[in-house]
């Protein structure tokens, strides 16, 4: 409506964990990697009681076949909810355009050195058995305890200046006593200097470990002094890795307590058979089953210091798991963030932030990285990693050899296609080669959904027409995943930002004001919404939230919005049914309204330019029912020839002047009404209309002096305050509308009673008044007396 080719493709983020689970209960099935492809697979009715094995191609297609039907459902939805999108134009995350994009700017910044593959720890979801990145977090709170637990001075002779032969610490994770590499207290805390550079024992597992010192450990948190274990959280690993402790891991993939052999190399114990016998009891079993079993161990060889103390405290879950993350070390693939953390803070501040605070919430995301980015994942359903592992002759995967994938092959899958010199059967075998297992975390490739529709490495003519792009709208939850990590990697691969603009919305909310999710059972779902309150109703009620404000779920609204809808229609079907004659808008109340629709108009265009739409929302529909309460009202008689064709010219000018304008001012929020009604009398569609400007509406006007503009705005404000103080006297007179008054008494000020002569005839029509009786009054304010009505027959 602006002029402007406007660039707005449809994505599709089909890839990930979601759609895996969803394809695994859908038709029960799960993926065994190690099975061979079926061609002639195809999943049952209905799923079965237990999970069918299926190989991982033949799960890939089962992942294809129903994303590809989910996404036609979500194509009719916004197309039914009337989004602009260009349905010409889709992509797909998991697509041969986007796998390319994805794989090719991964080895780029593997040739460059910001990609890299460590073993190290990391967070780890034990349901779906991967690896998850920080920005995938989230606290949840949960009931533990606290556990007072006393560690012995190794020393004998105890330490001088510390008067007592063990150390008191406090823990919520006593499972993890046997992963225990040091203890660590705050360097200014007087109570545990004496102990830095000693060494303790851990109870049940007699294992030497020294006392340190670090400025993260919290003198006020319970004794002052903690464990470390390799790894019970974040902090675990800062202090591991600050203070180059050992590694001492117990936590399996699966979340239970892996096998351990006491008294080897890193297992020293002053009593191994000790401590493998206490061991054996909680190995293979589940963290929070081995937790209770070490109490009561601990209870036995008294150290356990009184009960457990409960508590309810936050606990790092993955967004979509359903049990608390762990930390394992694992093999993974990163991409370097924390080195380039201060050019991303001044990406910050170039971008655009609609509304600006959300820029906080960004800078505080990236301040508070505390390692790389994760982007591998122990999953099947995703992009590739285009990299082979050559084998040695005995045997042994060489992962710090990486064979990457030719650029013009891209994109390939190394568990089905071969490298470069190998052949087919030498998969697996000594002097062979093995491909990647694991794929892309999903928002290695949504961040570069920028590059993906441009036409990056593709088309050079689009990119450099649309590339960087003008706006990223999305919701505050995601700044720290999608908008940040878009940041970062156009930055490494453009050294520019991905966009000039962020418009940020909030959450929906429900009637508690919770935030909606499938987890906490209360979404809604569109469809119902959109029959029963038709989608310009439910574009209302969700344009009138705030930009970057939760907003709650309304039905209430989206009432409103289907009458506001409503209103439209028949509003425009008054201003179209006598349009004829049309002349000049010569009537002090037309152009009194014409004048203020231009400034809303101004307003309005403001509020756009600065991604305030629910203001021109609110604007646009208070001025809509003024102008149907009381303008349409006032001019009724003489727009069908009660004051001659130049008062009728004038009205019908006004009239569809200004139906024109209000109908593209409200095409944004309600689209389907308003191009219902410009096909009345309009050619083309209104969301192709230019963009109504002040001028377009004042250039009807003649006279624009200071004069004729204040002398019109206090004939109309005179005649709509008139029509409300007599409107409300018949109101509290329970007096019907149809029945005509005789006569109208009303005090206005003596500068008053020329503009009252202008616009008696209309207020006559208007209000069924037969006279007015005028007169002057003290003050400035208008004032009904009375009125009388005729007698019935």
């Amino acid at each position: 409506m602006r002029g402007k080719a406007v660039f707005y493709p449809m994505g599709w983020d089909d890839n990930g964990l979601p759609t895996e689970r969803r394809v695994q209960n859908y038709y029960g099935v799960r993926c065994d990697p190690s099975l061979p492809y079926d061609a002639s697979f195809t999943p049952p009715a209905q799923p079965a009681k237990s999970p069918i094995s299926v190989s991982r191609p033949n799960f890939i297609e089962l992942c294809a076949r129903l994303t590809a039907e989910d996404e036609k459902v979500f194509e009719h939805l916004w197309k039914y909810l009337g989004l602009s999108v260009d349905w010409s134009m889709t992509y797909a995350t998991i697509g041969k355009r986007a796998q390319r994009v994805s794989q090719l700017a991964f080895l780029r910044l593997l040739a460059r050195g910001h990609a890299y593959q460590a073993e190290a720890p990391t967070l780890w979801d034990i349901d779906f058995k991967t690896a998850v990145a920080q920005a995938e977090l989230e606290d949840r709170e949960m009931p533990g305890a606290f556990h007072r637990i006393r560690f012995a001075l190794a020393d004998a002779g105890g330490v001088r200046g510390f008067s007592r032969p063990f150390v008191e610490i406090d823990t919520t994770r006593p499972e993890l006593i046997p992963a225990c590499v040091a203890l660590v207290a705050h360097p200014d805390d007087e109570r545990y200097q004496p102990l830095f550079g000693a060494e303790v024992v851990t109870p049940l597992f007699g294992v030497r470990v020294p006392v340190r010192a670090h400025a993260l450990a919290d003198p006020e948190k319970g004794s002052g002094i903690a464990m470390i274990c390799t790894f019970g959280d974040i902090t675990d690993v800062t202090w591991w890795r600050e203070l180059a402790l050992p590694v001492r891991a117990v936590i399996h993939v699966d979340g239970t307590l892996r096998d351990v052999t006491w008294g080897v190399s890193g297992w020293e114990s002053t009593d191994a058979d000790r401590a493998q016998r206490h061991y054996g009891e909680i190995v293979r079993l589940p963290a929070a089953k081995a937790r209770a079993r070490v109490v009561e161990q601990l209870r036995a060889s008294g150290d356990l210091i009184g009960d457990p103390r409960p508590i309810t405290h936050a606990v790092k879950f993955y967004e979509k798991g359903d049990r608390p993350l762990e930390i394992v070390t694992s093999r993974q693939w990163f991409i370097k963030t924390i080195e380039f953390r201060d050019a991303l803070i001044e990406r910050g501040h170039k971008l655009k932030w609609h509304p600006p605070y959300m820029q906080t919430r960004y800078e505080n995301w990236v301040n508070g990285l505390n390692g790389d980015w994760c982007i591998s994942r122990q999953r099947f359903f995703g992009v590739p990693f285009p990299v082979w592992y050559p084998i040695s002759d005995l045997g042994r995967v060489e992962y710090d050899k990486p064979m990457a994938a030719a650029v013009d092959h891209l994109p390939v899958d190394p568990s089905t296609d071969v490298p470069p010199d190998y052949r087919p059967d030498q998969r697996g075998a000594p002097g062979g080669f093995v491909g990647d297992p694991d794929v892309m975390d999903t928002w290695a490739t949504s961040s570069l959904s920028p590059q993906i529709i441009t036409g990056w490495e593709e088309d050079a003519d689009l990119l450099s027409r649309t590339f960087p792009l003008d706006l990223r709208p999305q919701a505050h939850d995601i700044i720290r995943t999608w908008l940040f990590d878009t940041v970062l990697r156009t930055h490494l691969e453009h050294n520019s930002l991905p966009w000039s603009n962020a418009a940020i919305s909030g959450f929906v909310l429900d009637p508690d004001r919770k935030k909606m999710s499938k987890s906490k059972g209360n979404v809604v779902t569109p469809l119902g919404l959109l029959e029963q309150h038709g989608s310009d109703g439910v574009r209302y009620w969700a344009a009138s939230g705030r930009p970057g404000a939760d907003t709650a779920f309304d039905t209430n609204q989206m009432r409103v919005g289907r009458k506001l809808a409503i209103k439209v229609l028949n509003a425009s079907k008054f201003a179209l049914s006598a349009s004829e004659p049309q002349g000049a808008i010569s009537a002090p109340v037309d152009r009194a309204m014409i004048r203020s629709l231009a400034a809303l108009v101004a307003e309005a265009t403001d509020a756009f330019e600065g991604y305030d739409y629910a203001r021109v929302l609110q604007r646009a529909e208070t001025f809509f029912w003024r102008f149907c309460d009381d303008y349409l009202e006032l001019v009724k008689g003489r727009r069908y020839g009660e004051q001659g064709p130049e008062g009728a010219g004038s009205a019908n000018g006004a009239l569809l002047a200004a139906l024109s304008v209000l109908l593209r001012l409200f095409a944004p929020f309600l689209p389907f009404v308003t191009e219902e009604v410009w096909s009345w009398w309009r050619e083309g569609s209104v969301h192709k209309a230019s963009w109504p400007t002040p001028d377009e509406l004042l250039s009807g006007i003649a006279d624009h002096s200071d004069k004729v503009r204040a002398g019109d705005e206090r004939a109309y404000q005179l005649a709509i305050d008139i029509l409300f103080e007599v409107r409300k006297q018949r109101s509290e007179a329970k007096q019907p509308f149809k029945v005509p008054i005789t006569r109208v008494a009303v005090n206005v000020p003596a500068d008053s009673v020329q503009v009252m002569s202008i616009v008696e005839a209309d207020l006559r029509a208007a209000l069924r008044v037969q006279a007015f009786d005028v007169r002057i009054g003290d003050g400035r304010e208008v004032l009904v007396e009375g009125y009388e009505t005729v007698p019935q027959t």
